[in-house]
């Protein structure tokens, strides 16, 4: 009796190819199983992750499987990790080998369109690049030149999309009110990337990270004002490996320092019960938990409720990873979870910093029952309604 052989080879070249891309933290993990305990898709369906990571190591992955796109990268397996697996990063590697030439499975058609328009026009929602500015319209945003203090990156998804459109306009609304020297660069800017790269798209990420730097130091920005975390995390910690430097700050961050220094005044009441959702990649990626509490709690009137989980421990709306531009079944979304803590604790708003949140969040809304009662809200649209109405000069108009 003759045993089968099995070629070890291409088991190799997986594991090989996993590692060039950049998942070689596979090799520190003891599948002890704290990240399955940790993942908030094992609340609403199964999602074997330390299965994953151990195909991975075996190089026995199932590049067919659903599971490899379920990931949201929020980072609560690698907060609860004994070893500090950068799990996010295997997860990542292995998506870069399932679309090594940018072409997403036609498994997944939300996200294969979604890539092909991010890179066609620069945004995810397959609208005109020149239609990017479109949410600004009589607001008064001068577009930026060199010599501008700030400018302002709103993200594709505030830009694009009405669900997401108050967060752009609230900042803006801000901005002009205090006099802040701003402004935007429309059509010259495109996606940041951040969730193109988490989807295994390596090539087009770096192609939108050098066109963006590209346009920045060519228009002179210095310091980029972002409402989204996803942008954030792009510019501040992506973007470095291409030598690029900027001062970047989250709108929760500029808000705090405006407040701080007495630029932004909050005249305005807001007599509701406020619930503050951590966006991941604002929380658990990039440690900014304090900023955006501490600009909720100088306006007049709110009351600051927090929810179940919160901080390092929050919740995933299951918008990161990509997984924004994908189907998710109705009982398995994250954000229906979330939104029912924001009920059961008592909040008449639903309030966060980031516009994935917001879009999943109002989906949600729309389906989850006995929902309608609550808003939500972004926090720079809280503030901007706290400001009131700005002074009239006097008749003699000075």
């Amino acid at each position: 009796m003759t045993m089968e052989t099995i070629p070890l080879a291409p088991f190799k070249d997986v594991v090989d190819g996993i590692k060039e891309t950049g998942g070689e933290a596979f090799k520190l993990c003891y599948q002890c199983g704290l990240c399955e305990t940790a993942c908030p898709w094992n609340r609403v369906r199964d999602f074997l992750v330390r299965g994953i990571v151990h195909q991975a190591q075996l190089g026995v992955a199932d590049f067919g499987s659903e599971d490899l796109w379920l990931c949201a990268t929020c980072g609560a397996c690698v907060e609860r990790c004994p070893r500090g697996v950068a799990i996010i990063d295997v997860m990542r590697a292995m998506r870069r080998l399932l679309v090594p030439d940018g072409v997403v499975p036609a498994s997944i058609p939300n996200l294969r369109t979604v890539m092909t328009s991010i890179a066609s026009t620069g945004n995810p929602w397959q609208q005109e690049t020149e239609d990017r500015t479109k949410w600004a319209e009589g607001l008064g945003v001068k577009e930026f030149s060199e010599g501008t203090e700030l400018l302002y990156f709103s993200c594709c998804t505030p830009a694009y999309d009405p669900n997401a459109q108050g967060v752009a306009k609230a900042t803006a609304k801000i901005l002009n009110q205090v006099g802040v020297d701003y402004g935007i660069l429309g059509a010259k800017e495109v996606c940041c990337g951040e969730s193109v790269r988490k989807a295994g798209n390596e090539d087009l990420f770096k192609r939108l990270a050098k066109d963006n730097i590209k346009t920045f130091i060519d228009n002179g920005v210095k310091k980029i004002l972002v409402s989204s975390p996803h942008c954030y995390h792009a510019f501040k910690n992506d973007y470095t490996e291409f030598m690029a430097n900027f001062e970047v700050v989250h709108a929760s961050q500029y808000l705090l320092e405006l407040l701080n220094t007495g630029r932004l005044k909050l005249t305005k009441e807001y007599k509701k019960k406020v619930a503050y959702h951590d966006p991941c990649y604002l929380g658990r990626h990039n440690g900014i938990y304090d900023e955006p509490r501490e600009v909720l709690k100088q306006v007049p009137g709110l009351e600051l409720i927090e929810l179940p989980e919160e901080r390092e421990n929050a919740l995933c709306c299951g918008g990161g990873g990509g997984r924004i531009w994908m189907e998710t079944k109705k009982g398995e979304r994250l954000s229906d979870l979330r939104l029912q803590q924001a009920i059961e604790a008592g909040a008449e708003v639903l309030a966060t910093a980031c516009p994935y949140c917001i879009i999943n969040f109002k989906d949600s809304q729309l389906t989850l029952e006995d929902s309608g009662g609550i808003e939500i809200k972004d926090i720079t649209e809280i503030i901007q309604e706290a400001i009131g109405e700005p002074e009239k000069p006097d008749k003699d108009g000075e």
